[in-house]
């Protein structure tokens, strides 16, 4: 992969790599899935989950007239669009549930799997792309190993 330009589609991916990162740093003895469960029910948690990250960035874009700030590059129609799909397969896979919990075994209960599953695809793609773009630097959690 010659550009290190980071595809659109990985930038929600890369804040929630981010943040997994800084609560690893926070508790080294944490595992992966341990930080990845701590994730779960932070304010960034709740702002992807809710649609309010993509909500913000789609504003954000509107009113620079859909410019990329960092390339100075206009984002296509596609693009967006793929984003807003984004938006809602991400709000489906991370559905909030009060009690993420069987309070008489305390296993996850399966929609919980499904976010805990969805969030380290996640961070597994971000990796991958750091892999594939030579960006070793920016991987911590080394998942994908």
């Amino acid at each position: 992969m010659k550009s290190k330009e980071k595809p659109y589609v990985l930038y929600v991916a890369e804040v929630i790599y981010s943040e997994i990162s800084e609560i690893k740093k926070k508790n080294q003895n944490l595992s992966n899935a341990e930080a990845i469960n701590n994730f779960i029910g932070t304010k960034t948690y709740n702002e992807i989950s809710s649609g309010k990250f993509h909500n913000d960035w789609f504003k954000e874009l509107k009113k620079n007239n859909f410019m990329d700030k960092t390339n100075n590059k206009k984002i296509s129609e596609e693009t967006i669009e793929l984003l807003k799909i984004q938006k809602n397969f991400i709000i489906k896979n991370l559905i909030k549930f009060p009690d993420l919990y069987d309070a008489q075994s305390f296993t996850q209960l399966k929609i919980s799997q499904r976010a805990f599953d969805h969030l380290w695809r996640m961070c597994e793609s971000y990796e991958l792309w750091c892999k594939e773009s030579k960006q070793i630097k920016l991987i911590s959690l080394n998942i994908t190993n």
